[in-house]
């Protein structure tokens, strides 16, 4: 049945909220890219914003956001509980007699729906916004119910195993970090700089056309945006300048600074991205976390008139302080089978990612 999204939908519902009370504050940060769950909140008092309960979808109607994957669905909040958050959302909320709220989460994340929002899309450059009536005027073939909540359940289950996979990790890291800073804490450290123990590499353009189409060339990572949430490249280039191998970690340099994540394969880095490759096994564990602090360091201190901005030289030089070899060597053997189960569920939420795409494309 070929339907307007308007008909099925309500877009912005009104909710009260009285001004001045402390509610759930869900911020555009806590939207991850191309992500299904919300990643966090803070409760602050109601001044203004969009409102919102369980089974809503936020979908973020501002460039870059939109085009970054920032669509979440609202899962997080307690029965009949409102929530608040940016102006920069749309809510879309389900008519539950015509659309499962899931399958209209799956429904906004799909390739032809973003297109579509995508090029509605108006006002100066930088501060580009989504057109409403794109939204209630989209048109599509709407299933039955019985058919949508079994559309949404074969996605479904591998958004929840991400979801699980996430947890995990979160909990794993703060084991993980528990450790290293009882290790940084002892007085036997040695003093060096990061290009002591990591080589340093810097994205770079490519001079040759680069593509959207996957599979032409190699995958070019052009800033944290494009490995926030998974490995979700922007662009495709047939002649990269700069290129980083398997087991190195990328990161966001300009802008949206760290967000460190290991590589499990080739790629190409762009302008705003750069990569830290240790130059021993026994330092790979370490490293992460010195680039952790690192950048929590630059985040206050980087470069640049209108964003972060942090140089080759600003990476290269920062001071390290690492325990001595056998204290490197304990570590390096006590926090390594913990990284690599993190790694290990960091690989296979690209798989789940990749395979939620093909289904995304399937049925919508």
């Amino acid at each position: 049945m070929k339907v307007k999204l308007g008909d099925v939908i309500q877009l912005n519902p009104s909710e009260k909220l009285p001004k001045g009370e402390r509610a759930r504050k869900i911020a555009m940060d806590n939207l991850d890219t191309y992500a299904r769950e919300i990643s966090g909140f803070d409760f602050d008092e109601y001044k203004g914003g969009t409102k919102f309960r369980n089974e809503d979808t936020l979908l973020a109607r501002i460039t870059p956001c939109l085009e970054n994957g920032k669509t979440a669905y609202v899962n997080i909040l307690e029965k009949d509980e409102v929530a608040f958050g940016s102006t920069e959302y749309f809510v879309l909320r389900a008519n539950k007699e015509l659309i499962n709220p899931l399958y209209l989460y799956y429904l906004s994340v799909s390739s032809d729906f973003r297109t579509v929002a995508i090029k509605s899309m108006t006002g100066t450059s930088g501060r580009q916004r989504v057109q409403k009536e794109a939204i209630l005027n989209y048109e599509f073939d709407l299933p039955s119910l019985k058919e949508q909540e079994r559309i949404v359940s074969r996605i479904g289950c591998l958004d929840d195993k991400k979801a699980l996979n996430d947890r995990i990790n979160d909990n794993l890291l703060e084991l993980a970090k528990e450790i290293y800073q009882k290790e940084i804490a002892s007085s036997s450290l040695i003093k060096t700089t990061l290009k002591d123990i990591a080589t340093i590499t810097m994205g770079q353009s490519p001079n040759s056309k680069t593509y959207n189409v996957e599979g032409i060339g190699i995958e070019l990572l052009n800033g944290a945006a494009d490995f926030r949430n998974g490995i979700h490249p922007s662009k495709w280039t047939t002649d990269p300048k700069k290129i980083v191998q398997k087991g190195a970690y990328i990161f966001g340099v300009r802008a949206t600074v760290g967000l460190t994540r290991k590589v499990f394969k080739k790629y190409a880095i762009g302008r705003g991205t750069g990569s830290a490759t240790a130059k021993a096994p026994v330092n790979d564990e370490f490293l992460y976390f010195v680039l952790d602090d690192m950048f929590k360091y630059f985040s206050n201190s980087g470069s640049g008139s209108v964003y972060i901005n942090i140089s080759k030289s600003d990476i290269n030089n920062y001071t390290v302080h690492m325990p001595q070899d056998s204290g490197l060597e304990s570590f390096h053997q006590i926090v390594g089978p913990i990284m690599k189960k993190i790694h290990a569920n960091e690989q296979e939420c690209l798989e789940l990612i990749k395979m939620r795409e093909t289904l995304l494309n399937k049925f919508f």
